[in-house]
Order: structure tokens, then sequence, then C-alpha cells
């Protein structure tokens, strides 16, 4: 049960992050279809977060762990940063496949270290496919 409640925080957290630098980075973005792709990635983020947050109840007292206020901060000033002289779309791709890559890298320790109950496994699995769907469109554009 603790590693159910500890994988659906992670996973909820990584899906919260994934909206963070995807909002921070949209407006920079002029080429229309990587702002598509960049939506459509929005959407599963968001898909993934309501998921989790449904289900929680059942695991645990409370909400999900999201990110807090810091982490938001430092991710908008390093995308600021980042972007500054260099909008482009191989920077902006750059920049989002590193967050998507550590995404990855988590949800993978999770199904490979945790027992898990079945609900949570099949979310965190969920995660991980999208994550590495998005670094096959994301690399078109880098």
């Amino acid at each position: 049960m603790n590693e159910d409640i500890n994988a659906l925080d992670e996973i909820h957290k990584g899906a919260c992050m994934g909206e963070d630098a995807i909002n921070f980075v949209l407006d920079k973005v002029e080429d229309d279809s990587l702002k598509k792709e960049l939506e459509a990635e929005l959407n599963d983020y968001k898909d993934i977060a309501k998921e989790i947050e449904d289900i929680y109840p059942e695991y645990n007292e409370g909400k999900p762990h999201a990110t807090n206020a810091m982490n938001k901060a430092m991710t908008w000033g390093g995308v600021e940063m980042k972007t500054m002289t260099d909008k482009s779309n191989s920077k902006i791709a750059e920049l989002l496949l590193t967050g998507v890559n550590m995404g990855i890298i988590e949800g993978r320790k999770i199904l490979n270290k945790k027992k898990l109950d079945n609900q949570v496994h099949d979310i965190v699995s969920k995660y991980v496919t999208m994550q590495e769907k998005s670094v096959e469109k994301l690399k078109d554009f880098l």
C-alpha cells in the first residue's frame, strides 16, 4: 500500500512538472506542428494527473503530491534562461526531452523495483509509455 502511494505521488509530480514545463514554453513556440504536439502532450499529462487524483482516495487520505512553488519557479526560470537567446524548435524540444527522460527513468525505476497494485501499475506503465512516445515525437523537432 505504501509503495502504491509513493508511486502515485511520484507519477503525479512528474505529470504536474510536465504540465508546468509545457505551459512555460508554449507561448514561445512559433511552429504550428510543434505547438500542436505540445498541446496534445499537455492533455496527456492532465489526463494522467486526473486519473491519479480520481483513484488516490482508495490508497490515501488527502491529495497526491504535486510540484511546489519553488520547483515551479525553478522550472520557469530555467526555461526563461535557456530560451532567452534561442527559441528554436530544436532548443525547446531539447529542454523538454531532458525532463521527459527524467520522467521515463523515474517511472521505469518504480515499475522495476516495486510490487504495485494492478491499478497503480497500469497508471505508471501508461505514464512511461506516454513519455517514451513523447521522446520519439520530440526528436523530430531537434
